[in-house]
């Protein structure tokens, strides 16, 4: 199985497995992910979701090794098909989960592996975590939403750098960027994510869930449209049992301990 999955205490932590490939995505391992992401999201147990890779690398994309049999054989590979059964289902379903997912930077995030890491709410990364955007490396465009989740955090100037000359970026200038929130070396990297993680499983749930759905059109409508959704965000929040502990937690001067509804 090239997918490990385990959830312990709140936190699902889904592991990329294909480490002698740098956990490069082909079917099954695209497939298992999906799953796996729809599995957490609709479990109620889980309050908080985690991706990682295993060995050296976080994902290093789409496993063109994979593909080379039809390339000697002079077949055009069918790409497009691929972003619409595999990879934006699989972004979707990152951005759409009703709790927040930590991307554990491990290694190189590169291609739709990078993507993957960007769809993510959290990206906590280790010393050795790098980022390349490396479609220009092999004559293709940046697929998975990589040019819309950069061109929102580090600007258009910036993004076609990174686009246009598929150079690695390394963990420290990332979190210079804003793009990776956390950077720990390389031997206290999975107790801080792991940490990172309880601590936001034991969060309020469902006001993570309206906030990040929010904060996910606020780019795109007007302020009028954002402030009536903010309207119904707090109606529904308002009536969660996290948000009467949390009043209660405020009065009497103490620590709120929700339990995710």
């Amino acid at each position: 199985m090239a997918l490990g999955y385990e959830v312990d205490d709140a936190v699902a932590v889904i592991t990329l497995d294909r480490p002698d490939v740098l956990n490069a995505f082909d079917d099954d391992l695209g497939t298992a992910t999906l799953a796996a992401v729809a599995e957490a999201s609709s479990d109620d147990s889980v309050r908080c979701i985690v991706i990682t890779g295993s060995g050296r690398g976080f994902s290093a994309g789409e496993d063109l090794g994979a593909l080379q049999e039809g390339y000697r054989a002079g077949s055009v590979p069918e790409l497009g098909s691929t972003l619409v059964e595999r990879y934006n289902p699989l972004i979707r379903a990152i951005r759409n989960a009703p709790k927040p997912v930590v991307a554990a930077v491990n290694g190189v995030a590169a291609g739709a592996g990078a993507s993957v890491a960007l769809a993510c709410d959290f990206r906590i990364a280790s010393e050795h975590a790098k980022l390349v955007i490396a479609f220009v490396k092999v004559g293709l465009v940046p697929d998975s939403g990589a040019l819309w989740f950069l061109t929102r955090m580090i600007g258009e100037s910036r993004t076609w750098a990174l686009a246009a000359t598929g150079d690695p970026v390394g963990a420290d200038r990332c979190l210079e960027l804003g793009i990776f929130h956390e950077v720990h070396a390389a031997d206290v990297f999975e107790k801080e994510w792991r940490a990172r993680a309880a601590m936001i499983a034991e969060g309020p749930t469902v006001s993570y869930a309206l906030t990040k759905s929010l904060l996910h059109q606020a780019a795109e409508v007007t302020l009028d449209d954002q402030l009536e959704a903010e309207v119904l965000g707090q109606a529904k929040a308002g009536r969660s049992a996290d948000h009467l502990e949390g009043v209660q937690a405020f009065l009497e001067k103490r620590a709120p301990k929700f339990g995710g509804t």
